[in-house]
């Protein structure tokens, strides 16, 4: 019988006159509550929130079953508020109704407290249920000592509450305490068993796990697969398919289990012969498929995968923008993520920090600010990943003053974030505030790691802070726990021969105790071009040849150095050795973002773009604007040994003088002109950049390989030293 507050047209009821406080539906009545009930529970489960509450309102007669069901799909689709209130606008309530309540609250971590509350408040004696629900909340959230307090106060427990509890133990790493419950517990039903079977395989504790198994008086084909998985994760994949070959019954679950373990272990192509004797392809298995894929570069594969699925989960779309970003397929990554926007599925975790991740690549700023509106519409703002790498985007687009108010909001903040801002305002050659904020940093109690040391070397290394360099280096030498890396003498390289130390700089690769790298190499060979010390160039030259032979980037370098001295000849030479080589000579090129779209620019191939015939046009302009304020083209970073003239138009279509003209014609006027290129740009086109901002009063933010450059006003955030 189902009990509401009612009409009075049902006192007449034949159990009303027995059971005054009770009202009762007529029979005729009661199976179709009971059948809404259970439509208004379906759709809140699909996350269709106004179907329940439009089946909700259409009930002619409401039970508090009704109530209950509704105020649990309000709780499971993150509306608390609403829950609330219709809680209290219940004409009546029962223990189910608070059992809701605390469920629901223990739902979401800042909610526990009201959990808690909502538990004291029950004027009904509480149930194990009542008090279960709360524990799930405590374990859920990492409130352990909670738990086991609650736990021990709990006047009676079932399997259920030991269970949790066991979950709780195993969650936080304590296998021993866990062991301990599950010898207590009275009844060790297949779950418990599994919970801890699971516990010693995540800890690999394989021997203990496969005793508990093998002692199992009862398996399932979960016990089956946790086992499968348990050797797969912790590498022993004969082990693992042995057992998946004997076990009595297979699940998708269980194929998926062994697929898995082959994918994490690297082994796509047991991986792949296994999907394909699957009997059928499950959407988690085709996800797992796709990630496998997509980490060793398979795209296609991964992509004839995602066509073939006729069902699509977030994951399935997640896994597909992976596998186009992690493999920098980043125009396909952002035309998928728009394309599951547009069929109304909501972004998980995982696919917002890919796009994320897409459009710091790009620098693509506005479509960076709409994910970051999907991010407040998902309530996505609270998690720490997705917040770290929302700040990582605004700052790769260059603007900091927005990744500055996301940090500042955000609590409690990770080492992850700090190192964001701090190689963030490095990036901007803001070396003061970078310094700042790696004050506050220490102030806040939060250890750097190696990242933090590399970010504030980087500050003083483009900020011409020879001595503060020094001091953060040696205090990190002999104080921190972080060992210096390649990484930071790489950076300690940078700074000394950027302020003019080559010498030192190529003294202290000398003497350091790592052994040079690339990088580390190619940042003394920077220094040399600044500095037009050919002599060390030679020598850093062949070091990167040992270390990279297909590389032609040293010897393009050493190549401007000898024209920039008027070397003609060794220049020359050095352009036949390229060619003799065969080497990889990057192609420069830049890009914009606007309407939605990224705009490509390629050095010296102007014709490409569909508009060309007016970026010409404004090129030409420019071209008679910065004569008339008295610039002169800087021919020593043309390669050629070609005429004057010629010099002249070869620099005039550098991919970024192109961007920012065709920025010139689009970007609504007070809006920055953002352009992104893939290489270091040229002393020329800074020095034109600059001229550009001022006789057109627009600021121009060009983020080059190694760093953004502001130009505004005739001048320019690195101040010149870069």
């Amino acid at each position: 019988l189902a009990m509401l507050q009612t009409p009075t047209s049902f006192r007449a009821h034949p159990l009303a006159m027995r059971f005054p406080s009770v009202r009762f539906l007529p029979s005729s009545a009661a199976p179709a509550v009971v059948a809404a009930n259970a439509r208004i529970a379906w759709m809140a489960r699909a996350g269709n929130m106004e179907g329940a509450r439009a089946t909700f309102e259409a009930m002619p007669l409401r039970t508090t079953a009704s109530y209950n069901a509704l105020i649990a799909g309000y709780f499971r689709n993150h509306l608390p508020e609403a829950a609330l209130g219709l809680f209290r606008r219940m004409p009546s309530r029962d223990l189910g109704s608070y059992n809701a309540l605390i469920s629901g609250f223990s739902l979401r971590r800042h909610t526990l407290p009201d959990a808690a509350a909502a538990l004291a408040s029950i004027p009904l004696p509480p149930s194990v249920v009542s008090f279960t629900s709360l524990l799930r909340g405590y374990v859920r959230h990492g409130f352990l000592a909670d738990a086991i307090r609650l736990f021990h106060q709990m006047p009676e427990r079932n399997h259920v509450s030991y269970t949790v509890m066991l979950g709780g133990f195993i969650d936080a790493g304590r296998l021993d305490e866990a062991r301990k419950l599950f010898d207590e517990m009275p009844d060790k039903d297949v779950v418990a068993r599994t919970a801890m079977l699971s516990g010693y395989c995540q800890a690999g504790r394989i021997a203990e796990a496969r005793l508990l198994f093998d002692d199992m008086p009862k398996r399932n084909v979960v016990s089956w697969t946790a086992m499968i998985s348990g050797y797969s994760q912790n590498g022993k994949l004969n082990l693992a398919r042995k057992l998946f070959e004997v076990m009595p019954d297979r699940s998708e679950v269980s194929w998926t289990a062994m697929l898995v373990g082959y994918i994490q272990a690297g082994h796509i192509e047991d991986a792949e012969q296994l999907f394909n004797a699957m009997p059928e392809h499950p959407v988690a298995a085709c996800n797992a498929m796709m990630v496998g894929f997509g980490q060793r570069g398979m795209v296609d594969a991964a992509k004839a995968v995602f066509e073939r699925m006729q069902e699509k989960d977030d994951g399935t779309w997640s896994a597909m923008i992976k596998a186009y970003e992690q493999n920098e397929f980043l125009i396909e990554a952002l035309s998928t993520f728009r394309d599951m926007s547009w069929r109304g599925i909501r972004p998980n975790y995982p696919s917002v920090i890919s796009i994320l991740t897409v459009c710091s690549a790009l620098a693509i700023l506005n479509y960076g600010r709409e994910v970051h509106a999907a991010m407040l519409r998902c309530s996505f703002d609270m998690d720490i990943f997705t917040v770290s790498a929302l700040i990582t985007m605004y700052i790769k687009c260059g603007n900091l003053d927005k990744a500055n108010r996301v940090f500042n909001m955000f609590e409690p903040k990770d080492v992850v974030m700090w190192n964001s801002m701090i190689t963030g305002y490095a990036q901007h050659g803001l070396g003061e505030e970078a310094l700042g904020i790696f004050n506050d940093m220490t102030i806040a109690g939060m250890a750097p790691d190696g990242i933090t040391y590399i970010g504030v070397l980087t500050a003083c290394s483009y900020t011409g802070k020879v001595k503060v360099g020094r001091e953060i280096f040696n205090s990190m030498c002999k104080n921190s726990a972080i060992r210096p890396g390649a990484e930071h003498y790489s950076c300690m390289v940078d700074l000394l021969g950027r302020a003019g130390h080559v010498d030192e700089a190529l003294d202290l690769i000398k003497n350091m105790p790592v052994e040079a790298d690339a990088i580390i190499w190619g940042a003394l060979m920077g220094a040399c071009r600044m500095h037009k010390n050919a002599e060390i160039a030679e020598l850093a030259a062949k070091k990167l040849l040992e270390l990279e032979p297909e590389s032609a980037g040293p010897y393009v370098l050493l190549s401007h150095i000898y024209t920039s001295t008027g070397r003609w000849e060794d220049a020359s030479k050095m352009r036949k050795f390229i060619s003799s080589r065969n080497l990889n000579k990057s192609t420069g090129c830049s890009w914009i973002e606007y309407d939605k779209r990224v705009h490509l620019f390629t050095s010296g191939d102007i014709l490409a773009h569909p508009e060309h015939a007016i970026i010409l046009k404004m090129l030409e302009k420019l071209d008679g604007l910065l004569m008339e304020s008295g610039y002169s083209a800087d021919g020593s970073f043309v390669l050629h040994d070609i005429d004057e003239e010629q010099k002249l138009h070869s620099l005039r279509y550098h991919s970024e003088r192109q961007a920012v003209a065709y920025g010139l014609l689009k970007v609504p006027e007070g809006m920055p002109i953002r352009v992104m290129k893939n290489l270091r740009v040229c002393g020329d086109c800074h020095a034109a950049m600059k001229l550009i901002a001022k006789i057109t009063s627009r600021e121009i933010i060009l983020r080059d390989a190694n760093r953004f450059h502001h130009f505004k006003d005739g001048f320019c955030s690195c101040r010149d030293y870069w």
